[in-house]
């Protein structure tokens, strides 16, 4: 589901004759996609001990509700349709099931943002790997702007 994110937040967005569950659960999937760090952790959909793995059901769970729902939509029922069949044959190809982990079969409640566990990121070496780097490169950047961002000293006459 993952991987078809885009096109069925693309698709949805653009839905004309919507309701208000309907845009209740794209602006959860929207928030709960950002509240995980916008699916850019390793492993966060794969990893069952992620860190962000529950994180990400959620975003998933709410993007596939907004894709089954537009099922209903006159407009957007082929589109909807064409991308349920893409994602059901990659789950076939991939040998994957519908609940594919423990964070699978719970519902979600568009009141209840999930937060990554941000206390297991230390002992996930992909996360902390990653959050590292991002740090690192965040504090070059701040050193490389502080160091060219100096008036030169001008010399004696």
């Amino acid at each position: 589901m993952s991987d078809y994110r885009g096109r069925i937040i693309n698709l949805a967005s653009r839905a004309v004759e919507t309701n208000e569950p309907f845009r209740r659960v794209l602006n959860y999937a929207e928030i709960q996609y950002s509240y995980c760090l916008w699916g850019r952790m390793p492993g966060s959909v794969t990893d069952e001990e992620s860190p962000f793995n529950e994180c990400a059901h959620a975003y998933l769970a709410a993007t596939k509700a907004v894709l089954l729902s537009m099922r209903e939509m006159p407009r957007e029922r082929a589109a909807a349709g064409e991308i349920i069949s893409a994602v059901d044959a990659d789950m076939v190809r991939r040998g994957l099931a519908l609940i594919t982990c423990r964070f699978s079969g719970e519902a979600f409640n568009t009141a209840d943002i999930v937060k990554p566990r941000w206390s297991g990121i230390p002992f996930h070496a992909a996360s902390m790997a990653s959050l590292t780097g991002l740090a690192s490169l965040f504090g070059l950047g701040v050193f490389a702007l502080r160091r060219f961002s100096r008036p030169k000293a001008q010399s004696p006459e």
